[in-house]
């Protein structure tokens, strides 16, 4: 399959774009799109025939679900059933930060597939702030199926370039949209009648969520995209900077990840934000690692953030990134 890469960034460029991504998502195909967390693999929600190109692209396993991407308010509430409990909850935060990096979970309506949401009882929803993928939607006119566009649990891409390097000859179609804004996947959150958890963290932090109700924790009762321990992996060996991994590791050979470290004594280093910036360093962390993966470093090492804010986003990536299952 040819694979080509379509620029957004003029309004005849955008016009041609979009004429040809509706068209594309019509005939039942994956297609690649900007968001402004990572660039995503998109495919109409509501068929699971066009839905099984995602998983097939991706090489991702059924065991994990997908997130829909609502083209307006106007779908909620044909694609989920919001308990009259949470209503008032779910209202206040889709109001806050819709459209806009936070997933939310709800029971699920008939009309979306079990593909979709690996058989669970409910389903994971958004609407993305990306003005490419908006129009687009809005063009296609239903909710599209879109995880990160990378091969099952390696990095995720938040340019067009990482996205040709993971998909080129799999699907037919990226959409160039430029880099993304944040860089790290959507927060989910669980809407349980009048509580929330946290089942993955991300932009939106949990300090801005408890604005609107009380957390809790999961229990294990829902599987969220991106959950398995071992996820958004580089080929290469990644470990988290400690006092061990210094004194133990050829640091000639090794790749530095940084926060504040200077890293003179290792091979290549890389720091995520010289303000100490925690949005820059979530914007920087994919493109970092997937710098590190393509040079000549054999070990890459990544020195720990503050679990402050977004800070906890990027430690939770960085440890399924260590993880090796």
């Amino acid at each position: 399959m040819r694979t080509e890469t379509l620029a957004a960034d003029s309004p005849s460029h955008l016009h041609h774009a979009i004429e040809v991504a509706a068209n594309l998502l019509r005939e039942g195909q994956a297609i690649a799109l900007p968001t402004e967390t990572v660039y995503g693999l998109a495919a109409d929600a509501l068929d699971a025939a066009a839905v099984v190109r995602i998983f097939e692209a991706k090489e991702r396993p059924l065991s994990d679900p997908l997130i829909v991407h609502l083209p307006s308010r106007d779908w909620i509430d044909q694609v989920v059933k919001i308990p009259k409990e949470a209503r008032e909850m779910t209202s206040l935060l889709m109001e806050k930060f819709w459209p806009g990096p936070l997933t939310l979970v709800l029971p699920r309506r008939d009309k979306i597939p079990d593909l979709v949401t690996a058989g669970q009882s409910t389903v994971a929803v958004r609407m993305s702030q990306h003005p490419v993928f908006r129009s687009i939607g809005k063009a296609f006119g239903k909710p599209l199926a879109a995880p990160s566009a990378n091969r099952f649990g390696k990095i995720s891409p938040t340019t067009a370039d990482h996205v040709a390097a993971e998909l080129q000859g799999r699907i037919p179609l990226i959409v160039d949209g430029g880099p993304c804004t944040h860089g790290i996947e959507s927060t989910i959150v669980a809407i349980h009648e009048d509580t929330m958890s946290i089942l993955r963290h991300g932009p939106i932090t949990e300090e801005q969520l408890s604005e609107f109700g009380r957390i809790t924790r999961n229990k294990g009762r829902i599987v969220a995209p991106g959950s398995m321990k071992s996820h958004y992996a580089p080929t290469k060996p990644l470990s988290l900077l400690d006092d061990e991994i210094e004194a133990t590791s050829p640091l000639l050979r090794c790749g530095l990840i940084s926060w504040k470290k200077n890293g003179y004594q290792y091979k290549k280093t890389i720091k995520l934000s010289e303000q100490l910036d925690l949005h820059e360093a979530a914007a920087n962390l994919y493109a970092a690692m997937r710098e590190m993966d393509e040079s000549d470093v054999e070990m890459i090492i990544v020195e720990p953030v503050p679990e402050t804010g977004i800070g906890k986003a990027i430690m939770d990536r960085l440890r399924k990134a260590a993880a090796r299952e």
